[in-house]
């Protein structure tokens, strides 16, 4: 390109640089005064010219060279930036457009100006210059636009994302109420059945009583059976609200696990034993002490023990206690029982479940509350039964209980 052509336009550059500062200032003054950009009255001055100056100093290097694919690279990464900064700031995409606007008719009223005064810049370095800078200024505005528009749709995303997350908690939740009201609909018709059946049976006491005073002996221990029956339905249920409603802090503490092992033995072996039974105990000599909560696994130990017993007309209860690793032990119940079918394998932890039809006392809860204890304390249980020859749980638990917290 001629150097007539391109000196003029150089010199145009020059005084923009020059002037940059003045500039700057006014094209900040008319964004204020517009009264389309109200957005632009809650920023300060620093705020507004935020990449107003790097731009317009690319737009200069552009006219100097004749090259506006020279300085693209750079325009574009101040155009994103200020696109980006103007969402966080709250503009609309037509208020962003308006304010880069005004800014091209400042640089347009610049090149009249700087005609008007050099004779030498002739019409045609006049739309020279002025191709330069609507390309340019055209850029920034289709740059900015994407940038907010991208931003925009970020946002929309994480804002689809919560909802999408929260539709699903609340939809859990839901599910979680269905399911609660189903258990206790269905602790209700337990109960109610259980409740009818204790009273049918004091009725036919009641009456065996009264129509043959010889059998009221009888009458009475088949009275006595059925209270006996009704308060274990009563603990039972209690032991389980108890559980399920325990929002205190875990307490954790050292304690020496044969002495615990020792007091299951103790505890359970005369009502195993008076049921013709034998108790097995087995306790691993690597066992020492252990941190955990002493309450929660007795009861873990004790429903496992209470519900092979139920379940046992003949043959052995086993308990074991042995060390899994170095940092793990296990507990064992084992029986020679009944056993559970393989049908019923996914539901003998549910609430007011049954391993099996017959009539024993309690409400199905033994297992649930093992379940829920066997999470608190960390543990991992495992049982392995086969109908008519027995039931074996495994549930291994730390040797040291982490409580957050």
């Amino acid at each position: 390109m001629p150097d007539t052509q391109v000196r003029p336009l150089r010199a145009f550059a020059e005084s923009l640089r020059l002037d940059q500062v003045n500039l700057t200032e006014r094209w900040m003054r008319a964004v204020f005064d517009d009264t389309e950009l109200s957005d632009a009255d809650k920023l300060t001055y620093e705020q507004l010219s935020d990449h107003v100056p790097a731009i317009l100093e690319e737009i200069c290097s552009a006219l100097e060279d004749q090259d506006l694919d020279q300085v693209e690279p750079a325009i574009e990464r101040n155009a994103r930036k200020h696109g980006k900064l103007r969402w966080k700031q709250g503009y609309r995409i037509d208020e962003l457009v308006r304010e880069l606007d005004l800014f091209r008719q400042m640089l347009a009223g610049q090149i009249v100006q700087f005609s008007e005064s050099r004779p030498y810049f002739t019409r045609r370095h006049e739309e020279r210059a002025r191709h330069f800078i609507d390309e340019a200024v055209s850029f920034v505005t289709l740059t900015s636009i994407r940038e907010v528009v991208t931003e925009r749709d970020r946002k929309i995303d994480e804002y689809t994302g919560r909802v999408e997350r929260a539709n699903h908690e609340l939809t859990l939740k839901q599910r979680l109420v269905s399911d609660l009201y189903e258990s206790r609909m269905q602790l209700t018709r337990s109960v109610v059945h259980d409740l009818r059946n204790f009273l049918n049976v004091f009725s036919m006491a009641l009456q065996l009583m009264s129509r043959s005073p010889a059998k009221v002996e009888a009458a009475l221990a088949l009275a006595n059976r059925q209270a006996a029956d009704m308060k274990e339905l009563v603990d039972e249920l209690v032991e389980y609200s108890v559980v399920l409603g325990d929002t205190n802090h875990l307490t954790v503490e050292k304690f020496d696990l044969r002495e615990l092992f020792d007091e299951l033995l103790a505890s359970c072996g005369p009502a195993i034993e008076a049921k013709g039974l034998r108790l097995h105990g087995t306790f691993d000599a690597n066992l020492g002490a252990i941190v955990s909560n002493r309450l929660k696994l007795k009861q873990v130990a004790l429903n496992l023990l209470t519900n092979a017993s139920k379940y046992t007309k003949a043959g052995q209860v086993e308990l074991a206690m042995t060390a899994d690793g170095s940092d793990q032990w296990r507990l064992r119940v084992a029986d020679t029982g009944v056993g559970i079918g393989a049908s019923d394998r996914e539901r003998v932890f549910k609430e007011f479940e049954r391993a099996t039809d017959e009539d024993i006392p309690g409400a199905g809860l033994g297992l649930a509350i093992v379940r829920e204890l066997t999470r608190v304390l960390g543990g991992q249980i495992r049982f392995d039964s086969h109908e008519g020859e027995g039931t074996r749980f495994d549930i291994t638990f730390p040797m040291k209980l982490e409580v957050a917290g």
